[in-house]
Parts: C-alpha cells; structure tokens; sequence
C-alpha cells in the first residue's frame, strides 16, 4: 500500500468516526429531550435535516485533517501525542486536558466573535445561526468555511504540547459532549455547574443559550474567561420563552418538572 493510499484510508476512517460520534451524541441527546422535555422539538423537522446535512458535511472537514495526523503519529512520529503512561508525569495528564480546553476555547472565542462580523458572518456563519432554535443536531451544523476553522485546532495542538493518547481521547469527549448539549435547549447538567461561583467561570446551555438569542455576546466553548475580559458575557439565558415558543408550535416544550425549570430559568431573564 502507497503511502498516499494509507493516508487517504486514515482520513475516510476518521471522517466515519466523526460522523458516527456525531450521529450517536446528537441522537442520544435528542432521544433525552424527546424524554424530558416532550415536544420541544416540534415543528423543527425541516431544521433537524438541515442541521444533520451540514453537521455530516462538518464530519468529512473535521475528519480529513485529524485522520492524516493519525497516521502522522501512528506512522512518522509527527506529534506530541505519547502513549506510554510514564513518559510524563502523571501529574501532567490532568494539567495537558486543561491546556488543550483552554487552547481550543481561545481559539474558539476569538475566530467565534470574527464570525459575528458582518461580512463572515453573512458568508458562513449565517448557517449556523439559520437554527432558530438551535437542537442537538446543531452542533456542528456550520457552512465548510466555519467548520475549516474549528478543524484544525486540535490537529495543530497536537504538535505543540504533548499528551496521553487517553487524554486526548477525553478532550476530544468532552468538545463533542458540550457541543451537542450547549444546542439543544434545556440544561442536562447539575444547578451548581451553571450558577453560582463554578457557573461564573463554565459554559452550558444556560450561557449558550443567550448567545443564540442575542448574537453579540457570550462567545466562549468551555470558560467564560475571556467574555468576562472582554465584556461579551451577558450572563445565562432564559429557556422558558424558548418552551413557550415550542408550545405555540404546538408541542410541550416545558416536559417533567417544567415549573421547577422555568423558575430557575427566569431569574436569568
């Protein structure tokens, strides 16, 4: 096998597995809301295609340049990426995850905040925000300029500081992971991960959720680091219209413990 044929296999493999990540991770999620909040969903069918074209178009860009650095590591030893527990620290694994969450969030607000300017914005990242409202299926569902840019983050990443194979695969959960549940219009996690003093400092949906609605703000992936510094962040926002939307669709966007939902939603508006 040529080497060019290897590569071109390492990059269709990758693009199936990023499709499928994508498939399963939305779809579990979209099952959950399905679950928890009935007819959320409603009347966005058409959406949820459209969200699903662009976001499996997103998978093949996603793909190509992860899988010819996975041959790159596998093959020439081209990046930082170690597997041997005991060539670092054990200290480092934790401190390499953050690294690479606070590099790819960087990136992430300040190519984000670019996109929301007029002419980039009306390009390709228009797509993005045609989801109104966003849902599970939304998180990759970007026009192939926006999602080149989010493509090559961590492909780069891994040449410039090392990490655990394991590690890495954790980063790389965690990224899909908040991508599918900062879209999909309900908060899936615990109270204290969004308000109070840890909720001052991390993104969910509730900070999301803002973004979606008001566009000028809350830029951030993970951290509310530099919207704090930057005075982009306007807080968390307000699922309760968004229900009361889905309900004039006719669905019941409100679901088990609705009051219980709205009430800790409302103090955001």
């Amino acid at each position: 096998m040529t080497v060019a044929i290897a590569i071109i296999l390492s990059a269709l493999a990758m693009t199936l597995i990023v499709g499928v990540r994508y498939l399963v991770t939305s779809g579990a999620f979209a099952a959950a809301t399905k679950w928890r909040h009935p007819g959320l969903y409603t009347g966005l069918d058409v959406q949820m295609r459209r969200e699903i074209v662009w976001s499996l178009a997103s998978a093949t860009i996603y793909g190509v340049p992860a899988g010819v650095v996975a041959w790159g590591w596998q093959n020439r030893g081209w990046t930082a990426i170690y597997s041997d527990a005991h060539a670092m620290p054990l200290w480092y694994l934790p401190v390499s995850v953050l690294l690479y969450l606070f590099a790819h969030d960087t990136w992430f607000y300040w190519t984000h905040r670019w996109m929301h300017r007029p002419v980039p914005f009306r390009l390709a990242h228009a797509v993005h925000h045609a989801s109104r409202p966003p849902t599970a299926w939304a998180a990759m569902a970007f026009h192939p300029f926006e999602a080149l840019t989010g493509a090559v983050i961590i492909p780069l990443l891994v040449f410039v500081i090392p990490i655990h194979v394991a590690a890495l695969g954790f980063v790389l959960a965690v990224m899909t992971v908040m991508g599918v549940t900062n879209h999909m219009g309900w908060e899936v996690f615990p109270r204290f991960m969004w308000t109070g003093a840890l909720g001052g400092w991390l993104i969910t949906a509730s900070h999301h959720q803002r973004h979606h609605e008001q566009y000028g703000c809350n830029y951030g992936l993970y951290f509310r680091v530099w919207d704090r510094l930057c005075g982009t962040d306007r807080g968390i926002g307000d699922f309760a219209r968004a229900h009361a939307r889905a309900k004039d669709r006719g669905g019941d966007g409100s679901g088990r413990a609705s009051a219980a939902h709205r009430s800790r939603a409302d103090h955001a508006a």
